[in-house]
């Protein structure tokens, strides 16, 4: 078997997505794309044309064809084979079976047909593999954002340190009575395109330095046509706004954005001390029953508003859970804390640190817990009938919890409209560009600790429904660890507040 090439073409022959695998020319590979139409016969479902020194095997997919080029000496039922595997590949990748959706998504699909096709011989692959090669890492992908990086890491120093020159450039001009008169620049900084924009850092440093010279009065702003001008209205860097626009994450505007939200919520907290408690859920569930990990890690933060605070023990307790195991900071008092379950520093003089950071002090691990523990259990049950799989998905909540912001994630198969949803206990969403339908419920208590969902889509495997991923928060823990008293030891503050939750690190059904 030779395949020549194999593409995607419209019924006006014209063609979307094409990969070769031997030698051909373009105008070659045009040529027989574009005789294909003409040779194609209608009302035929599956089937081949040959030529004088081509055969064309092809399958129509809705308004579009899948066609294999192969020589003549090609064995068609490995052609229709490869065109089979080739037929599951594009429902997989392109978000809709016409031109539109194979244009979004044909170097995917090249890609693809790259891995069941090499050198004009099929791949003894399957779909599941292919999507696995494709999803792999590539070394190529990451050296190409290490350099994009490295540049604008090197704009970004250029442009601070061309800050750093105006800023001392303006203080020097100030001692000799200058003021803020505009000068004529640099060429090479004027070529920089400095960002404006509300908060910019070079308008925040002229403000600042303003304001900071009170010994005079500012002398009056100069009229000089020329020179720069700093303002809101200038042009953002074509580079990083490139970047932007390809998709790259910026390093320097996530920091800006910190630190402006570090700023907006500047309040501190009403209670100089403030325990977290928290626990994070780690469970694998197999769909026909059984667990294969379940897996549970707390951690008892501590923070402390003022340093007179810091010199404290917490008293805590705890529920005797089975496979319950602590682990203490190294600078926490172990004897202590096993003989009394006192959180308290080794060195009784050093207080515990202060600030606006959590400082993590106790951790623990909960082993060999079963499946009757599951805070939540789902079920998926897709049957298949003609044309249609119907897919019934069911939760039950444990009496333990009251679960909040439940997401459960289905995945599903690429499909051209979403899916049918004919009952549900709660609220849907259709995610079309990862194709994943979310049901969400708000809060599960006492009065909803089991719920149902019904819906439809075309006729598709079972296994395309997993693995389904499960999402949710609760405001107790298996443990049950919480601080019960906190034990003054320099006269410091006994008030406190405590925040204990359970959260989803990697919750699935597959």
């Amino acid at each position: 078997m030779v395949v020549l090439a194999a593409s995607i073409i419209s019924k006006s022959g014209k063609a979307l997505a094409s990969r070769q695998y031997v030698d051909m020319s373009r105008i070659r590979i045009e040529g027989l794309l574009a005789a294909f139409p003409k040779l194609v016969g209608t009302g035929k479902q599956h089937t081949y044309v040959e030529t004088e020194n081509v055969r064309y095997v092809y399958q129509p997919i809705e308004e579009l064809y899948l066609l294999l080029i192969t020589n003549k000496q090609s064995n068609i039922l490995e052609d229709l084979d490869t065109l089979r595997l080739l037929s599951k590949i594009v429902p997989e990748y392109s978000p809709s079976l016409d031109e539109e959706g194979v244009c979004k998504a044909a170097f995917q699909l090249i890609f693809a047909f790259d891995e069941a096709i090499s050198l004009g011989n099929k791949e003894n692959v399957t779909v599941p593999q292919i999507k696995q090669y494709c999803e792999m890492e590539s070394h190529e992908e990451k050296l190409h954002k290490l350099i994009m990086q490295s540049k604008i890491n090197d704009t970004n120093d250029l442009m601070r340190r061309k800050v750093t020159e105006i800023e001392k450039n303006k203080i020097d001009r100030g001692k000799t009575g200058e003021g803020f008169a505009p000068t004529r620049t640099p060429n090479n900084f004027n070529d920089m395109n400095i960002r404006g924009g509300p908060g910019s850092e070079i308008d925040r440093i002229f403000t600042d330095k303003t304001k900071g010279r009170s010994s005079a009065p500012s002398p009056a702003p100069s009229k000089m046509p020329g020179g720069m001008k700093l303002s809101k209205a200038h042009k953002p860097n074509q580079f990083l706004e490139s970047l932007k626009a390809e998709g790259e994450v910026i390093l320097e505007d996530i920091q800006l954005s910190t630190i402006k939200s570090r700023s907006s919520s500047s309040i501190p907290p009403s209670d100089p001390i403030t325990v977290t408690i928290e626990e994070k859920l780690n469970v694998t569930v197999k769909r026909d029953g059984g667990v294969t990990n379940f897996d549970v890690q707390g951690t008892l933060a501590l923070q402390i508003l003022n340093d007179t605070d810091g010199y404290i023990q917490l008293q805590i307790e705890n529920q005797d859970a089975p496979g319950l195991s602590f682990r203490t900071h190294p600078n926490i008092d172990k004897q202590l804390f096993n003989g009394q379950k006192i959180v308290g520093a080794r060195d009784p003089t050093r207080p515990f640190p202060s600030g606006q950071n959590e400082t993590p002090l106790v951790k623990w691990r909960i082993e060999g817990l079963t499946e009757s523990s599951l805070p939540l259990t789902v079920t998926c049950w897709p049957s298949t009938s003609g044309n249609t799989t119907v897919v019934n998905i069911e939760y039950e909540a444990s009496d333990m919890f009251d679960l909040h912001n439940v997401i459960v994630s289905i995945p599903l198969p690429a499909l051209r409209d979403a899916p049918s949803v004919k009952q549900i206990d709660g609220e849907w969403r259709y995610d079309s560009r990862n194709s994943v339908l979310e049901w969400s419920v708000m809060l599960i208590d006492q009065s909803n600790r089991s719920g149902a969902m019904e819906f439809s889509v075309p006729a598709a495997d079972p296994s395309t429904f997993f693995p389904i991923s499960v999402g949710f928060s609760a405001s107790n823990t298996f443990s049950n660890v919480k601080v019960t008293a906190i034990l003054p030891l320099q006269g410091g503050s006994s008030k406190y507040s405590q925040q204990v939750r359970l959260v989803t690190v990697n919750y699935q059904v597959v």
